[in-house]
């Protein structure tokens, strides 16, 4: 059945593209799931673990496991908010800012690679179709 077909490609395409994508990060020290959160503080820096949790879709304990063990790496820090010190916000250190490059040119690298041979127009209808799911899925 297509339906079937459909799904243990998206399955198969997803497991082999976050295998690859997590022999690109192993160059920068980083996992996969650590890049996509450096990647919510290099558009917001400063945000609360719950705002991560929500921002990436993953539980409290994933964000908190991520955030400590890029704090072990030197590119993030814990601080307390200025007005509510009960609440403690995540900052890049300037070394997690420096790997904002470097991780981007992972991503396009994998992202070429993914797409060669797909025309614009393919492109364009494969994004649009993709965004249509993602908003089926919620």
């Amino acid at each position: 059945m297509i339906n079937d077909e459909i799904r243990e490609l998206l399955d198969k395409i997803s497991s082999q593209t976050r295998r690859k994508h997590n022999h690109l990060l192993h160059d920068l020290n980083l996992h996969v799931g650590q890049d996509n959160l450096l990647c919510k503080l290099w558009r917001e820096d400063g945000l609360t673990q719950r705002e991560l949790c929500n921002k990436l879709n993953c539980e409290p304990p994933t964000v908190t496991n991520m955030v400590k063990a890029l704090e072990k790496k030197g590119l993030v820090i814990r601080r307390s908010d200025r007005n509510d010190k009960r609440i403690t916000r995540i900052f890049l250190t300037e070394s997690g800012r420096n790997l904002e490059t470097p991780v981007n040119e992972k991503w396009r690298k994998q992202q070429d690679r993914l797409l060669t041979d797909i025309t614009l127009d393919e492109k364009m209808l494969l994004r649009r179709l993709l965004k249509q799911m993602e908003t089926n899925l919620f």
